[in-house]
């Protein structure tokens, strides 16, 4: 059975108002083999676990810059 898309709802005059542009960050999308176990023990810190493994990644990289 095909079911219609529903009708989308107007969002009005002002709701551009308040909007504002975000500049991507310049993430790059990589694919890298990471170790089960890491992977398991950040995912069990809740959600965000991709985020917090590249804040590791980010703070190894600000510690070590400068050194040659």
């Amino acid at each position: 059975m095909i079911r219609a898309a529903p009708k989308a709802e107007s969002l009005g005059e002002d709701f551009l108002e308040d909007a504002r542009v975000v500049a991507p960050r310049g993430n790059t999308s990589v694919h890298p083999r990471i170790d089960s176990d890491i992977v398991e023990w950040f995912k069990t810190h809740g959600k965000g676990h991709l985020t917090r493994m590249n804040a590791v990644l980010r703070a190894y990289v600000d510690a070590h810059k400068g050194r040659g």
